[in-house]
């Protein structure tokens, strides 16, 4: 497996990689097979990290951990955690106290069971990981690997990552198993929202399921770009050069309050390509036809006229 680099800047704006390093080395419990990994982020933030500073010089703005009942600085070393109680009672706790936890120090994941891919919400997933195999173990992942994919099953196991203990999902992505911890069932809030109920009409359902098929592509993310973070580097680069920062517009669709109906096939209307003109020769065809019609009909009185003439000498 590759090495995970990042790009960043110093501060002669040259690019360079910088390796991750694993976070976690430990294996994974599957049965009796014991396979080692090592666990790498596999996500990272590009936002631009803005820093305080004072507007008069430019200085950086520092904050310091000062106790609210002398008002005094405190070192690092003197800093413990604890709690509040409803009752107001502060319980502090040391790095003793914490270390008698029962918190599984092993450096194992435990599988616990084999569950279908579709049964797991997307809300429970909270950080992703990439597991590597360490030396010697390229075998017991593969086949742990193309098994997964085989049975179209996620592992649900159990990690401890910076002593805390978390459930998570091992699944198969491409060539690589991934981590994903997970929120704990009592940690995803029940929705509490109103404005839900109702009934939507057939013809609407109609028409959105045509709006949706008329926007249905593949997800390709590299599509997709972040507007604000291009735009505030544009802003950065603009100021650090001396240029004016230029204001983007807002696009943003005003609110209104319209027929659904009316929404729903005016969106339709703007999806669907527009019809392609006629070729010119049917054009000219039809017009042609139309003039020797109009001719015609001019022709017509003339002929009548010369058929009364004629009956008229006769009877004469």
């Amino acid at each position: 497996m590759k090495e995970d680099y990042v790009l960043r800047m110093n501060d002669h704006s040259e690019c360079h990689a910088v390796v991750m390093p694993a976070l976690w080395n430990g294996v994974i419990a599957f049965g009796l097979v014991s396979i080692p990994v090592s666990l790498r982020s596999a996500t990272g933030s590009h936002d631009l990290s803005l820093h305080q500073y004072h507007a008069a010089d430019a200085g950086r703005i520092r904050y310091q951990k000062i106790c609210e009942i002398d008002e005094e600085p405190v070192e690092p070393e003197d800093i413990v955690k604890g709690v509040e109680t409803d009752e107001g009672e502060v319980v502090l706790l040391d790095e003793d106290d914490l270390a008698d936890l029962p918190v599984s120090s092993s450096k194992t994941i435990d599988v616990l069971e084999f569950v279908p891919v579709e049964q797991i919400d997307p809300i429970h997933y909270q950080r992703s990981y990439y597991a590597e195999p360490g030396k010697g173990a390229a075998k017991p992942y593969v086949l742990l690997r193309e098994a997964l994919l085989g049975k179209e099953k996620i592992a649900i196991v159990k990690i401890t990552l910076r002593r805390r203990e978390s459930l998570a999902a091992l699944r198969p992505r491409d060539d690589v198993l991934m981590v994903h911890t997970m929120l704990w069932p009592d940690e995803i809030r029940k929705p509490e929202v109103s404005g839900v109920g109702g009934e939507a009409r057939k013809q609407e359902l109609q028409m959105a399921g045509t709006l949706i098929d008329s926007m249905s592509k593949d997800f390709r993310p590299e599509e997709y770009s972040d507007a604000y973070q291009e735009a505030l580097q544009e802003a950065i680069d603009a100021k650090k050069e001396g240029r004016a920062v230029v204001k983007s517009e807002d696009t943003r669709p005003k609110a209104k309050v319209i027929d659904l109906m009316d929404a729903l096939e005016r969106s339709v209307a703007a999806k669907q390509p527009s019809s392609p003109r006629r070729p010119a020769k049917k054009t000219a065809k039809k017009t042609a036809k139309k003039t020797a019609k109009k001719t015609a009909a001019r022709k017509s009185p003339a002929k009548k006229t010369a058929k009364k003439t004629a009956r008229k000498r006769k009877s004469a």
